[in-house]
């Protein structure tokens, strides 16, 4: 277990931001992350870094103790001729999770390929894409309670699963998640749930297509959103989705639509795209956005919103507090315009003592 002093932290995020960390400790097994964890002195604040690909640092660093999880390791713990039993590594990389187990043949993944960071994350933000959600195949989540110092299984149930939600986010700092237990199918086909995806794979949607097809035509998709790590694409200097997709009432829906029509932006509901969940409706906080005057390639000084995608704000130079300001007009704008307030997707991690934005909330 590696200590380190005044380290920076933004080459450890995907958007390139914020300042140092007074300490900075690599943990590399579960032991050395429970010791990481509660051996901080009460006085020195610890926070947990995995990835760095949906978190937001302060340009003002992390007082206290980094402890950024770098364990490793996936056992099969029980498998028949329908399933089995994964149990993961809190450090183990998500995509290369995914890349094996479609060539293992294991089934449930495969259309949340190209996601970045750590699996330990997964659980977290209930991470998900293209009609999937990675609640649906966890079992349980081994976790190291700060409050008590002792380490557990939640199971599905406790996790208490939402929209990009779970117990882990609405009690933020509690948890540190040591490793995760996956439930995955045995198949070599997966079944579409998507319609962008279906008519990436030119089948109809609902219909099955192949583990490594599913695989290659997500990644694909997810590349031309500038969604895929590449150091050489600027629009990759983010944290992914910097909002969540709005979920409203079908009453609010109904406003949206009108709304929409006095702005000569459609004439039926079937024009303004949405998502039907029994009495709630998903739609598209990229929609909102663009429709709010924020176009793919927007900027404010040396921050902006991704060529490719308007869910992702990206760093141009800039500073987190740039990024924030960004952030806050975008969702000032949106509720000026459709009575929509969005939510921020990614973890704000340091010090913001200085930063004065309603998105700290």
């Amino acid at each position: 277990m590696r200590e380190l002093a005044s380290v920076p932290l933004a080459p450890l995020t995907s958007l390139r931001l914020g300042g140092h960390a007074d300490t900075l400790v690599e943990a590399t097994s579960e032991d050395e992350l429970v010791e990481s964890v509660v051996g901080a002195s009460a006085s020195s604040p610890v926070v947990v870094l995995g990835g760095g690909s949906n978190v937001v640092v302060a340009d003002a660093g992390v007082r206290g103790r980094v402890v950024r999880v770098m364990t490793r390791g996936v056992v099969v713990k029980e498998q028949n001729e329908r399933d089995m039993l994964l149990e993961v590594q809190a450090g183990e990389s998500w995509d290369a999770l995914v890349e094996r187990c479609t060539l293992e043949g294991w089934a449930g993944f495969e259309s949340m390929s190209g996601i970045p960071g750590m699996v330990g994350a997964t659980p977290i933000q209930n991470v998900g894409a293209y009609g999937y959600e990675v609640s649906t195949f966890v079992e349980g989540v081994k976790v190291l309670d700060r409050t008590t110092s002792l380490s557990s299984i939640m199971t599905q149930h406790a996790c208490a699963f939402g929209y990009r939600d779970s117990a882990f986010k609405r009690e933020s700092g509690r948890y540190v998640v040591l490793s995760v237990l996956f439930r995955l199918a045995r198949a070599t086909e997966s079944h579409v749930r998507y319609a962008e995806l279906a008519r990436a794979l030119g089948v109809a949607e609902h219909a099955r297509a192949s583990l490594s097809d599913v695989r290659e035509a997500v990644i694909a998709l997810r590349r031309k959103k500038g969604m895929v790590l590449d150091e050489r694409d600027l629009d990759t200097r983010s944290a992914g989705s910097f909002f969540t997709n709005a979920i409203v009432t079908r009453e609010t829906f109904a406003s949206l639509v009108m709304r929409a029509r006095s702005l000569g932006m459609c004439s039926l509901a079937e024009e303004l795209p949405h998502f039907v969940h029994g009495e709630r409706v998903k739609v598209p906080a990229a929609w909102l956005i663009e429709k709010s005057g924020f176009a793919k390639g927007y900027s404010q000084g040396n921050v902006g919103i991704s060529t490719k995608h308007s869910l992702a704000l990206v760093n141009l130079g800039g500073t987190t507090a740039d990024l924030l300001r960004l952030a806050e007009d975008i969702v000032n704008k949106v509720n000026d315009v459709w009575g929509v307030v969005l939510e921020r997707e990614p973890v704000l991690m340091g010090d913001f003592s200085s930063t004065s934005v309603s998105l700290l909330a």
